[in-house]
């Protein structure tokens, strides 16, 4: 795509068994285009602009995987730094802004980087900058570190007694190697609207902290994703901390995910957390949804319906029927918007239902 200034692209590299159509607009997403090269075992290429793009050229397709020449899979010119700490990495920002990019991880950036779909002109790897993969429980929240991996937070005592939710959705993002080494807040950050962590941290209330030289800053999860890729991250600061409100007696949560194949993208995924009172009614509930809009979301049609009610499957339907309604997914080669939104209010229907009865276990 031809870009101006500041403009940032980048791109969320999948395949599918039948592919997309060559060169198609997105419904719903007016700049997101799929590609694809027919010689090739059919990568689908998904390229956003995050900025307003030229008007006066052309929108040409992305590099051809396999073509012969520099375009083909190597990256363009960037700088590369690896500050030794925190505060050398908030000047590094301060001194480039708009124009570093941070590396935590690297799974969803390198791709992008590689197909020259994300071009920054630094690369900013926090690989050294310690004690920023902490998981501490305090008297109000669970404190997770932006840094730490998926397979940590899986593996964590605290995460596996007492945050059930947590515990289900690292038990399905990628494949052991993805877990081992990708971060939950290289994972917010990115900011993919098929993403786990997001519809989990909307459905639990979580707070999100970022860090500039003036200081830190709280963000609600349910105001931190601003549009497909894009958060309310400011360019001089870095996601530092996720908070998630500790888990009081009577409360569950529950993740059902719906996946091409293990380890993939959700086709949809649901996150569901349920606050149970003494007479057994729901006091408090939440809801978030990813791949079924431009942005995770919460569900909260449904949450409304929720609330001072007995749990039933009956109840449980209706806020599934509601949370389907309320999605705004697109047909591709995963399945049809009404397949989607069907599927979003059974996924509602059996997290809901889950996690009731280990809130009630846990009573």
């Amino acid at each position: 795509m031809s870009c101006g200034p500041g403009l940032v692209l980048t791109v969320d590299a999948r395949t599918t068994p039948d592919g997309y159509f060559a060169r198609k607009r997105i419904p719903r997403f007016p700049d997101l285009w799929s590609w694809r090269d027919a010689t090739r075992p059919r990568p689908v290429i998904v390229a956003t602009a995050l900025a307003r793009p030229r008007l006066d050229g052309p929108i040409l397709p992305p590099p051809v995987v396999g073509r012969k020449g520099p375009s083909a899979m190597i990256p363009g010119q960037f700088d590369y730094v690896r500050p030794g700490n925190l505060d050398e990495t908030l000047q590094i920002l301060k001194d480039r802004e708009g124009e570093a990019k941070l590396l935590s991880g690297g799974y969803s950036l390198l791709p992008l980087i590689k197909l020259r779909l994300a071009q920054p002109a630094l690369l900013v790897d926090l690989r050294d900058v310690g004690g920023l993969d902490a998981i501490v429980e305090t008297d109000d929240h669970l404190s997770i570190g932006a840094r730490a991996t998926h397979h940590q937070i899986h593996q964590a005592e605290v995460v596996r007694d007492r945050y059930p939710l947590l515990h289900d959705v690292t038990a399905t993002i990628g494949d052991p190697q993805v877990r081992n080494w990708g971060t939950i807040g290289g994972s917010v950050a990115h900011a993919d609207p098929a993403s786990d962590w997001p519809a989990v941290l909307i459905a639990g209330n979580a707070t999100i902290v970022c860090r500039s030289q003036t200081g830190d800053r709280t963000i609600a999860a349910r105001e931190f994703f601003i549009d497909t890729f894009q958060t309310a991250i400011d360019p001089t600061e870095v996601l530092t901390e996720i908070r998630v409100v500790r888990r009081p007696r009577a409360s569950a949560g529950a993740y059902e995910k719906l996946e091409r194949k293990v380890g993939d993208f959700a086709t949809v995924g649901v996150a569901a957390i349920v606050w149970l009172d003494d007479g057994g009614h729901i006091k408090r509930a939440g809801i978030g949804l990813t791949g079924v809009g431009p942005t995770p979301f919460a569900a909260t049609d449904a949450e409304a319906l929720l609330l001072d009610n007995a749990p039933s499957d009956d109840l449980f339907r209706a806020a599934g029927a509601a949370a389907g309604a309320q999605s705004r997914p697109f047909g591709d080669a995963r399945g049809p918007v009404e397949y989607k939104r069907a599927m979003a209010a059974e996924l509602t229907l059996r997290a809901l239902r889950r996690a009731t009865e280990r809130a009630i276990a846990s009573a």
